[in-house]
């Protein structure tokens, strides 16, 4: 237990950690706490660092599997804490029986993206681009009309007449890549009362997606099933231009593409023909195969676009401020185990 051990409070890492990571994880951890890295070979622990699981209190795990024989190597751990949301990799019943508790983070910067995708689907499905546009140009002359005061009774209700504005609720959005970002996105709209689908290559198990109230889908099914496809994945070469004419072809003629994860996912000479043709609705991007993206083609032109200029991220600085949060729950359980502030006093 906690108590008695002085402020003497150590934390493995397992999973990812580059030494650059390390280092400053130790920088942001208060006195009397110290971090090291453990490494795992499947689900062994390479014999050097055994030594350090035995006398460690918690456990930060980033895509590492934490089952009940690492917890087993560790009898004095109090807490697994869970470098993001997805917890699935945490053995939740050993740690249950091993009086161990779990914790997830919120990692900032993966919410900052997640706000951006559905501002993007807000904005399409709202058309708040052209209708701003249209408002601050007084584009109702065209129309013949005149101002007129309004009260609650009176008013000229959608006076541009813009078409196709719809709800989120109940629509389906197909999230392609389902880590951090993609629950964040999936979170978010079930929250607005959309249908989740969601695709990547490793499955998570029935009794996660019953709990996240999501559903698997094919690459191709959930582009077919889509309103919304919104890519979250990685890139690498291998997914280059994943979303082709192909790929666009399947989606229905009302759907949107929504990229808030690499520019290269996308082929956007096939986007800006999908678009001029209509075999999609629109596309919000935040990504580009070239940033500044020189602004060219249908893509631009076309008045169902939204384009900002790689926002997701915030503020900036999502390393450190994640690393950060994540310790500082860490150093907050632990405090509150043994009654001090989160400095050790």
């Amino acid at each position: 237990m906690l108590e008695g051990l002085g402020v003497d409070v150590r934390l493995s890492w397992v999973g990812e950690l580059s030494d650059a990571d390390l280092a400053l994880g130790r920088s942001l951890l208060p006195a009397g706490y110290s971090l090291d890295r453990v490494r795992l070979l499947g689900d062994e622990v390479e014999d050097a660092d055994r030594a350090w699981l035995r006398t460690s209190q918690a456990i930060v795990s980033r895509r590492a599997r934490v089952g009940r024989h690492l917890l087993q190597l560790c009898p004095r751990l109090e807490l697994v804490q869970v470098y993001g949301v997805r917890d699935e990799l945490v053995d939740r019943s050993a740690a249950a029986q091993a009086r161990v508790e779990v914790q997830t983070t919120h990692l900032m910067g993966c919410v900052a993206v997640a706000e951006l995708a559905i501002a993007l689907m807000l904005c399409l499905s709202k058309r708040i681009i052209e209708g701003h546009q249209k408002v601050a140009g007084r584009a109702y002359r065209a129309l013949g009309l005149e101002p007129c005061a309004t009260t609650q009774s009176k008013h000229a209700f959608q006076w541009m007449r813009l078409p196709d504005v719809f709800e989120l609720s109940g629509r389906t959005v197909g999230i392609v890549g389902f880590g951090e970002i993609g629950s964040e996105v999936g979170q978010r709209a079930r929250a607005f009362g959309m249908r989740v689908l969601y695709f990547k290559r490793v499955r998570l198990a029935a009794s996660e997606e019953a709990r996240l109230g999501i559903e698997w889908a094919s690459f191709e099914g959930l582009l077919q099933a889509a309103d919304f496809v919104v890519l979250c994945l990685p890139y690498s070469n291998e997914v280059r231009h994943m979303i082709g004419r192909r790929q666009l072809a399947m989606m229905k003629p009302t759907s949107y593409l929504v990229n808030v994860a690499r520019g290269p996912l996308v082929d956007e000479s096939a986007l800006g023909d999908a678009l001029s043709a209509g075999r999609i609705a629109g596309a919000g991007l935040d990504v580009f195969e070239y940033e500044p993206w020189p602004g060219q083609g249908d893509v631009i032109s076309h008045p169902r676009t939204v384009l900002t200029p790689h926002i997701g991220g915030g503020s900036g600085g999502a390393r450190e401020k994640q690393l950060a949060d994540v310790l500082a729950d860490v150093v907050a359980f632990a405090a509150k185990r043994r009654g001090l502030d989160s400095a050790g006093r």
